[in-house]
C-alpha cells in the first residue's frame, strides 16, 4: 500500500468530477467545507479485527471500528476537506488523506449543526495519539 504523505492535511488537491454530473455541483461553492466519501482501492494486507492506532504499541490494541484504520471490511474513506474553490466540474480542496486517484464516491456539503458535536468523547489514547500534533 502506498503511503498518504505526512503534512496531508495541508496538501491541495483537485477533485475532478464527471461532466454529466457538473450540474450536481452546482451551489457547493457556498460552502467552507465538504464531506468526501472515497474508496480506499489500494489497500493491501490482512484485515485484523484488533489493532493498534497508528501502529503505535503505546497505545491499546482496539477493535477495527474504534480507529480510523484504511483496513477495513468495505474500504470506505471519509474526510472533511475545505473547498479552496469550485470552477465548473474541478473542485479545489485541502486536507484529503486519500492517495492521488482514489475513487470518488460521493460529496456532501459539511452541516456545522449536524456534523460538529461539541461535547463529543472518545477514549483517552486518543490523546496519546495526538500529543505534539499541531490542532489537536
Amino acid at each position: 500500500m502506498e503511503a498518504v504523505p505526512d503534512g496531508w492535511e495541508t496538501v491541495v488537491q483537485r477533485i475532478v468530477v464527471d461532466e454529466p454530473w457538473t450540474p450536481a455541483l452546482e451551489g457547493l461553492e457556498g460552502f467552507s467545507h465538504l464531506i468526501v466519501l472515497f474508496w480506499l482501492d489500494r489497500i493491501e494486507g490482512a484485515l485484523e479485527l484488533k489493532v493498534h492506532p497508528e501502529n503505535r504499541q503505546d497505545v491499546p490494541a482496539v477493535g477495527l471500528f474504534a480507529t480510523r484504520t484504511p483496513r477495513r471490511p468495505n474500504p470506505i474513506g471519509l474526510q472533511v476537506v475545505e473547498l479552496l474553490s469550485r470552477q465548473a466540474n474541478v473542485l479545489t480542496i485541502r486536507g484529503l488523506d486519500a492517495l492521488d486517484g482514489s475513487p470518488v464516491l460521493d460529496l456532501k456539503p459539511y452541516l456545522p449543526r449536524g456534523d460538529s458535536i461539541p461535547d463529543a468523547r472518545t477514549p483517552k489514547w486518543i490523546e496519546t495519539l495526538w500529543a505534539g500534533r499541531p490542532g489537536k
